[in-house]
């Protein structure tokens, strides 16, 4: 059981993102941090883009109360600040995606190289022993934090769709480090939970929250991208390590094969793969017949059963090279999948008719 102090962060989380989702909803509309309706966003009304900005302040806040979080990486909190002020640019102004990328990629270098939370080695992926990557873990590090913070940004086309995926993998993570001894290191995804879950009320409009609709916004799927791959690797790496690198992959598995697929995609018909469209794993569930709240129900189930087998991978120890290429050959079903999906779908209704 947590005892007083443990609580703490967790209630400080909870009550300032209330309280900021609140305050700023006004203000989204005074400065022209809103959501408008178009041809890929199909809500009602102008809706305010201010959820990231208060998950983020919130959090900043019970870290630095509580002394949880701050004093121990005030470099993820520089690097936060940035990501989430860029979010909101690109939500206000809309930003070229290359320069929205190469900002990124700043970001991702203050936690390598500022903040030394690197990744040092891949594990036995291949069956050959560990991997090491010595001095290119820094620029393989880069690559990755870039990748998670647009695969989360990606996923995010559907009312509660990033904040759920972040739930389940931050609890995730938090059920995995109690099981291997490590639940001291447990407060930190938890008060990015306690932060989160009072947006999810006014987001999915839950009772006692209608008519209040706020979205996460740029700023906010790419903050908890962020926070995600910061925990991951921090926690995936070095002597003390809480859980392998393979593990972490898994966790993470149907938002990264989302963003590979659809990039394969547009890269074989020639578009930019940063551009944007309504193909995304949401849109197809939306346009196969099932509403918004099935479609997003759909998906959070789907990526309950990527992180069980991390977590059985772990449980159980099954080899990392098994694990590896196990992910590689879904990576391939999952893409083959996406790209023939309407043609799938004739098939079997033709079949079953």
């Amino acid at each position: 059981m947590f005892d007083y102090l443990q609580i703490v962060p967790l209630f400080t989380a909870f009550f300032v993102a209330l309280i900021l989702l609140i305050v700023m909803t006004p203000l989204a509309h005074q400065f022209g941090l809103v959501d408008q309706p178009s041809y890929r966003k199909r809500h009602a009304g102008m809706v305010p883009l201010t959820g990231g900005v208060a998950i983020f302040m919130a959090v900043l806040v019970a870290s630095v109360v509580t002394d949880v979080w701050m004093k121990n990486n005030p470099l993820f909190f520089t690097a936060s600040a940035f990501i989430v002020l860029l979010g909101m640019l690109d939500d206000r102004f809309q930003l070229s995606a290359k320069g929205r990328l190469m900002c990124q990629f700043g970001v991702a270098a203050i936690m390598a190289w500022s903040a030394q939370n690197y990744i040092t080695s891949l594990g036995d992926i291949f069956g050959f022993g560990d991997t090491y990557l010595g001095l290119s873990g820094y620029f393989f590090t880069i690559v990755c934090v870039v990748g998670v913070i647009n695969a989360f940004n990606m996923i995010d086309g559907i009312d509660g769709l990033a904040g759920g995926m972040s739930l389940i993998v931050l609890l995730t993570v938090v059920g995995i480090l109690v099981a291997t001894g490590n639940g001291a290191a447990i407060m930190e995804p938890l008060i990015i939970v306690a932060a989160i879950v009072p947006f999810l009320a006014f987001n999915l409009s839950w009772k006692g929250f209608k008519g209040n609709k706020i979205f996460m916004g740029d700023a906010g799927s790419m903050f908890v991208g962020l926070t995600i791959v910061w925990l991951l690797v921090d926690h995936t790496q070095g002597a003390s390590a809480a859980f392998r690198p393979i593990t972490a992959v898994w966790l993470i598995g149907l938002p990264l094969m989302d963003m590979a697929a659809i990039m394969y995609r547009r890269a074989r018909k020639g578009q930019s793969v940063l551009r944007p469209d309504r193909k995304h794993l949401h849109n197809i569930f939306m346009r196969a017949g099932l509403s918004s709240r099935q479609a997003l129900i759909a998906i959070l189930l789907l990526g309950m059963c990527y992180c069980a087998v991390g977590i059985l991978g772990e449980v159980y120890q099954v080899p990392e090279y098994i694990m590896f290429w196990s992910f590689i050959a879904l990576l391939f079903g999952y893409s083959f999948v996406i790209q023939n999906i309407w043609k799938l779908i004739r098939k079997t209704k033709r079949f079953l008719s």
